[in-house]
């Protein structure tokens, strides 16, 4: 018989969620000003992350770590299929199509908590010495964070690939590597930065570096601006919010959501939005540090990366300090698929705090929750 231990609200991470809550609502409540159709899309979206945030804490993680590996290789293979049977959309491949639903699933989303939860994986199974990882070890993670990266960045999807390899690196970096190791990647990247420039990218992919390197911003980057230079210190109406309401600022719902946001509540609501952000982070970043628990440690940290490179690249490109790549505001731009994988991600970092000290099941067999 299930039952449910009121002792597992002590180690429940409320904090965290808590900070969740004024993105969801903030970006609700703009989605619905912008496109009223897709704030009930987004609303259905949210519920089902609920629900799988809830199926995901309650999963008996730890003792189902095992699975981790052939979680990661099962993604892995649905990126090569992408390569063989994927669908296209405006010159990219990286979508399957769902037999009979008419519906389509982009594998690339879900290696991301399948490459986190690989890593803790391999941290916890060979913790690094006293000086960090020597060449060895960091090479045979860092196969298993540039095997993704490489498949992805094919389809080409350069902004999610990137992601991923800020992300594996950046918790390496966290977590310890031996520091020459680090002298030589940087400097290796120096010196092929060019042919990889040359060689490497796409077209349109160069075109955006151009165009973020012009004196002159793009279409897409000026109306961003405009919008948020118009919104002053307090914000705009809905009625004067002209450039959304008249459609000038372009994906005013997803990629730019900030720029939607500071043209409607000013600096002021910018300002608070971003304070939610970087208290997240650093809340996020402070269960890292003081936990020992390798699994704990890399699943918040990851997290952390996670938010503050989406974040920042995101608000840098509205403004014209990145090129314009599509990468969400984290839980707060239009659509599921990245919203579905912060809660998974939230789910199953608050499972291994919650779940920390004592199994699912008790001595007795009985099935308890702490």
């Amino acid at each position: 018989m299930w039952r449910f231990d009121k002792h597992i609200l002590a180690q429940f991470d409320f904090f965290s969620i808590i900070l969740i809550i004024p993105l969801v609502l903030t970006s609700n409540w703009l989605i619905n000003e912008a496109v009223p159709a897709l704030a009930q899309k987004q609303t259905a979206y949210v519920a089902i992350a609920i629900i799988a945030f809830i199926f995901v804490f309650f999963l008996p993680i730890r003792r189902m770590k095992w699975l981790i590996p052939i979680v990661y290789w099962a993604n892995i293979a649905l990126l090569f299929a992408v390569e063989f049977f994927g669908h296209s959309r405006l010159g990219a491949q990286r979508w399957i199509d769902i037999p009979f639903i008419n519906a389509t699933v982009q594998p690339s989303e879900f290696v991301k908590p399948a490459l986190i939860l690989m890593l803790a994986y391999l941290i916890q199974k060979n913790p690094p010495p006293k000086y960090g990882y020597r060449i060895k070890d960091f090479l045979v993670i860092s196969f298993y964070i540039l095997l993704p990266f490489i498949l992805i960045a094919k389809e080409p999807d350069l902004g999610t690939a990137l992601v991923l390899l800020l992300l594996g690196y950046g918790v390496l970096f966290f977590i310890g590597v031996y520091w020459k190791i680090w002298v030589f990647i940087i400097t290796t990247l120096l010196l092929i930065s060019p042919l990889a420039y040359k060689f490497a990218l796409h077209d349109y992919q160069k075109v955006r570096i151009v165009d973020f390197l012009s004196e002159k911003p793009s279409y897409h980057v000026q109306q961003s601006i405009i919008a948020i230079g118009s919104g002053g210190l307090t914000g705009k109406s809905k009625e004067e919010a002209t450039q959304t309401q008249m459609k000038f600022l372009p994906i005013a719902t997803s990629d730019f959501i900030f720029a939607f946001l500071v043209e409607r509540s000013g600096f002021l609501g910018a300002l608070a939005i971003i304070l939610v952000y970087v208290i997240l982070i650093l809340h996020l970043f402070s269960l890292s540090v003081y936990n020992t628990d390798y699994y704990i440690k890399i699943v918040s940290i990851s997290i952390s990366f996670m938010i503050f490179i989406y974040m920042g690249v995101n608000i840098s490109m509205t403004i014209g300090y990145a090129p314009v790549v599509g990468v969400p505001l984290p839980m707060f731009s239009y659509g599921g698929s990245s919203f579905l994988n912060f809660m998974i991600l939230f789910a199953i970092m608050q499972n291994l705090i919650a779940f920390r000290y004592k199994d699912m099941y008790d001595v007795r067999g009985t099935k308890s929750f702490l």
